[in-house]
């Protein structure tokens, strides 16, 4: 069942990244463009989704999932090393791509090799990643 829900889920969100144009790298790149031909479409799309799961996180509290044993629980607000440089990789990567994870796994879908390059250059990156971040962490005690 969980896997079937998955599915879904997953679809109606692939199918909302079309529909608003989330797959569209020129959009995204024109969304990214403050200072040049702004696109400012996007952040309708980006309140659609935080504002409702904003809501939907008020009302998990003391619930149990339906499918799970329990919910994740929030992260830590700790800004350290680690999440300002992944969110830095991240944004560099969207904004020369126009691409993010979501709407790269959509847009395999349509077919097109910037996408499917996207995806095997995020796959890379995962798995190159925790080798990455153990030298880092290494080298961070010994310093």
């Amino acid at each position: 069942m969980r896997v079937v829900v998955s599915f879904l889920v997953g679809s109606l969100f692939g199918l909302g990244l079309l529909i608003s144009g989330m797959t569209d790298t020129t959009k995204v790149q024109g969304w990214l463009d403050i200072f040049g031909d702004w696109d400012p479409t996007l952040a309708f799309v980006m309140g659609g989704a935080i504002i409702p799961m904003a809501i939907a996180w008020r009302f998990t509290v003391g619930r149990t999932p339906v499918l799970a044993h329990a919910f994740p629980t929030p992260p830590a607000p700790h800004l350290g090393r680690n999440i300002v440089l992944g969110s830095t990789l991240f944004g560099m990567g969207w904004g020369l791509s126009g691409l993010c994870p979501g709407p790269a796994v959509a847009s395999l879908s349509f077919g097109g090799t910037g996408g499917l390059l996207f995806v095997i250059a995020m796959v890379a990156g995962m798995v190159i990643t925790p080798r990455l971040r153990s030298r880092l962490d290494q080298s961070a005690i010994a310093v």
